[in-house]
């Protein structure tokens, strides 16, 4: 096997443990009755573990190894309602990074088309980077009312039920 698709590899544990982590979070908000932040973050999860599944079939049509690894359990109990938002913002800044290496070492390894696939990563870290650095001020400033928080994501996404609303598709088909 590779040192890319090890790597690779590595990182499909990683996607799956980001996942992991954020339905922690969904279901610390859930259990404070706070649905959009629920919400949020449990269509986080799907994301993330959408990004791992990516991974993984861009490993089989490379004709590699799929070797997922186990995770470690996530972090369930936080001191306050801004420390989960803390948490996901220092994930996709360590996630962000750890794209950004595997990036590099496709390009040091002559991985051209595995370099390719992961640019569409780091768009999508700048993105992730960004609207959680968004969400924690708005979370900072709405902790003595978090109620204001859940109307500012109810605004943000279009004021659909976060209740109602159907999971997005998965990567290589529909969940």
């Amino acid at each position: 096997m590779s040192t890319f698709a090890q790597s690779l590899n590595e990182q499909v544990g990683y996607e799956f443990a980001a996942s992991q982590q954020y339905i922690a979070i969904a279901a610390y908000y859930d259990a404070q009755t706070l649905p959009q932040l629920a919400a949020h973050f449990y269509r986080q999860a799907v994301e993330e573990r959408n990004h791992a599944m990516m991974m993984v079939q861009y490993l089989l049509d490379a004709g590699e190894e799929v070797r997922v690894p186990g995770v470690d359990a996530p972090q369930a109990g936080f001191a306050d309602a801004v420390a989960p938002v803390s948490l996901a913002l220092a994930q996709e800044k360590r996630v962000t990074a750890q794209i950004v290496d595997l990036v590099k070492l496709a390009r040091e390894s002559g991985e051209l088309v595995g370099e390719q696939f992961l640019h569409w990563f780091l768009q999508e870290q700048r993105e992730e980077v960004a609207s959680m650095t968004d969400l924690l001020a708005v979370i900072e400033r709405g902790k003595d009312n978090l109620l204001l928080v859940e109307e500012h994501l109810g605004r943000a996404a279009g004021g659909e039920n976060p209740l109602e609303a159907g999971a997005p598709p998965a990567a290589g088909g529909a969940l």
